[in-house]
């Protein structure tokens, strides 16, 4: 059989997948780095893995999307564009693939028409295959994405999202996929996207196969997660029922979180007769052999709570949100707190709220709802806007039931039947002026962006700001192996540093001397490969330690109400929605915080003017920390 390869079209790659007599395989490295290492991979490491992952024969590399397009800038330092084109020189022949959220994209938020459309078609250039979903499972939610992947000449995969629960039945699930065909048509690709690892194999060989006789020449393509260490056997289930691609990673890296190992997969279908086609088991070793001894410096990403959780089929946490969510629990000090939250309060929420899907960002506004709920001890006391969103239906309907009319009331309050009949409905939102972007965008950076630059832009724009300057001032610092990139603790002045790019080049820095002047200005000198690089770095601000002290959550509402406006809870500022000198009414929006890829409004208590601001974009705040201030009006 010709093996799939970029030089196909989406016709002949489905006609190939049609035809064949056994399996294949995804490579989901991007998964396996966001559920298992924070998203933390560098390109440096997937850089090395390209030539045998090239070789090895898979249907395709899923490699960008998700988390990782933002993280790709916030923590990696590394164009996500510039990431695909390096990786497609070393892997000319296997498809790329990517994760996106439809309205959500690649980001938490639903973005405007236009946004998607211009999104979808840059990233075509380089991704071949469309894993698209909706953690309601809208599909007009994901229609946008859809169109421009087919018009791109790309492969579409939409998702239909996975759960257990008597509300999951296959009848329901046939019947989305038929109005997800309504919409795409039957030259596709279905992936039944099981983002949590739940249900048994026996659940999943049921449902592939309640699909595949209702749509007997659908090509399937099966994701799950291995959190409960079951997924090779729900693999199985699914191909022996029918599905033809199946996702799993390399074991070098493989975690507890992600998805399971390639060879254990094709080793456990061999003894069934199943074939993983055009697949090379020596290039797949080889992948592994080659990156194994980078695990270590990734360590420091892994979930603090190691080994496999059977109590997934409880909490449903998909793999993405454990590490994430353990890590919240670890900074804030409510580790303890866990097992109440995973096994108790979580899946109350889940049922009080529909028992949708856990997944972004559905599986951020369960999570930040059953936190709060705990550790504010008044369930639904303190609810996030995206909580408040979804309950007005912003994000599309309840697919089984609603919420009851009490946890309306303790979100909205008394009027909240008025508000739901006002504001309820699905959230409309206007194109965006993208050429005026594009000026705000050059302003900010000096000079034109391209136009790559401002898709990033419009997706993060803070954050992607903050990156673009960070490389026109640094350079392209993907060449740092992860030893040098992701080291603890800063270098020695004197410290020699060699190492190993990608290619095999040996680099040489050396860190200092340094020299100090009557203003305090230190300049440090470091020689990169024999050349002489300067930095010059302001005295330090040394006025002294403050001591800071810890608020309340009644004593910051009791600031607010005078004017004084604090964080509530540990997030970044994501938006400063006020000026200095702007009056502001009872209920305006002053900032909005994000956590946990959650973005909350903080609304003014008071009406009166703005006269200071304390907080910056971008800025970590923890509870109690200054936004702004306002000078309440006199009565």
């Amino acid at each position: 059989m010709t093996r799939i390869t970029t030089a196909m079209n989406p016709a002949q790659v489905l006609d190939t997948l049609h035809r064949a007599d056994g399996y294949f395989i995804t490579n989901t490295a991007r998964d396996m780095s966001q559920s298992d290492y924070k998203n933390r991979i560098l390109l440096h490491t997937d850089l090395l893995a390209a030539p045998s992952r090239d070789a090895a024969g898979y249907f395709s590399l899923e490699i960008t999307g998700g988390a990782s397009v933002h993280v790709d800038i916030l923590r990696k330092q590394v164009d996500p564009f510039l990431k695909l084109k390096l990786l497609r020189e070393q892997m000319p022949d296997t498809l790329f693939q990517t994760l996106c959220r439809g309205v959500n994209l690649f980001g938490y938020r639903p973005y405007p028409q236009n946004v998607i459309r211009l999104t979808v078609r840059e990233f075509a250039k380089y991704v071949d295959v469309w894993r698209t979903f909706d953690f309601m499972n809208h599909v007009p939610n994901m229609q946008a994405v859809f169109e421009e992947v087919a018009k791109a000449g790309k492969i579409n995969e939409p998702s239909i999202c996975f759960s257990t629960g008597p509300e999951h039945t296959d009848q329901f699930y046939v019947a989305k996929v038929k109005e997800i065909m309504a919409v795409t048509g039957d030259e596709i690709i279905l992936c039944i996207k099981n983002h949590g690892g739940l249900g048994t194999p026996k659940r999943i060989g049921d449902l592939v196969d309640a699909i595949k006789q209702a749509y007997p020449e659908l090509i399937i393509h099966y994701h799950g997660h291995n959190t409960d260490g079951n997924d090779i056997g729900r693999i199985t289930a699914a191909v022996l029922n029918g599905a033809t691609i199946v996702d799993a990673s390399d074991h070098a890296f493989n975690g507890f979180y992600g998805p399971p190992p390639i060879l254990s997969v094709i080793q456990t279908l061999k003894d069934y007769g199943k074939t993983a086609i055009d697949i090379n088991e020596d290039a797949v070793i080889e992948t592994s052999e080659t990156i194994h001894d980078q695990r270590p410096y990734y360590e420091q990403f892994e979930a603090q709570i190691k080994g496999f959780l059977p109590t997934v089929q409880i909490h449903k946490l998909p793999g993405g949100a454990m590490g994430s969510s353990l890590e919240q629990a670890a900074k804030g000090g409510f580790l303890n707190k866990m097992p109440d939250i995973l096994h108790h309060e979580l899946p109350r929420v889940q049922k009080e709220l529909g028992n949708w899907w856990s997944v972004t960002p559905g599986s951020q506004i369960l999570w930040t709802t059953a936190v709060g709920n705990v550790l504010d001890g008044e369930r639904y006391g303190n609810p996030s806007g995206d909580l408040k969103n979804l309950l007005l239906g912003k994000y599309g309907p309840f697919p089984f039931y609603s919420p009851a009319d009490w946890i309306y009331e303790k979100v909205f309050g008394p009027d909240w039947k008025e508000i739901l009949e006002k504001e309820g409905g699905i959230l409309e939102i206007e194109d965006m002026d993208i050429d005026q972007e594009r000026r705000t965008l050059a302003e900010r950076l000096g000079r034109e962006p391209t136009e790559q630059q401002l898709v990033t832009f419009l997706q993060h724009p803070n954050d992607a700001v903050e990156f673009f300057k960070f490389e026109e001032k640094f350079g392209k610092s993907y060449v740092l192996p992860p030893s040098i990139f992701l080291r603890r603790g800063g270098f020695a002045l004197g410290e020699t540093l060699v190492f190993q790019d990608h290619t095999g080049k040996e680099h040489l820095i050396e860190i200092g001397p340094e020299q100090q002047d009557k203003k305090g200005e230190t300049t440090i000198y470091l020689n990169v490969d024999h050349h002489q690089q300067i930095f010059v770095f302001a005295p330090e601000q040394q006025a002294g330690t403050k001591v800071k002290v810890s608020l309340s959550k009644e004593e910051i509402a009791g600031l607010a109400k005078a004017g004084d406006i604090r964080a509530g809870f540990s997030g970044n500022v994501c938006e400063i929605s006020v000026e200095a000198g702007q009056d502001v009414a009872v209920g305006d929006r002053v900032a909005i915080l994000e956590a946990m890829k959650m973005q909350t409004p903080v609304v003014s208590e008071v009406a009166g003017k703005v006269v200071k601001i304390s907080a910056k974009v971008g800025q970590a705040l923890q509870p109690g920390d200054k936004i702004l201030k306002i000078d309440p009006e006199k009565e």
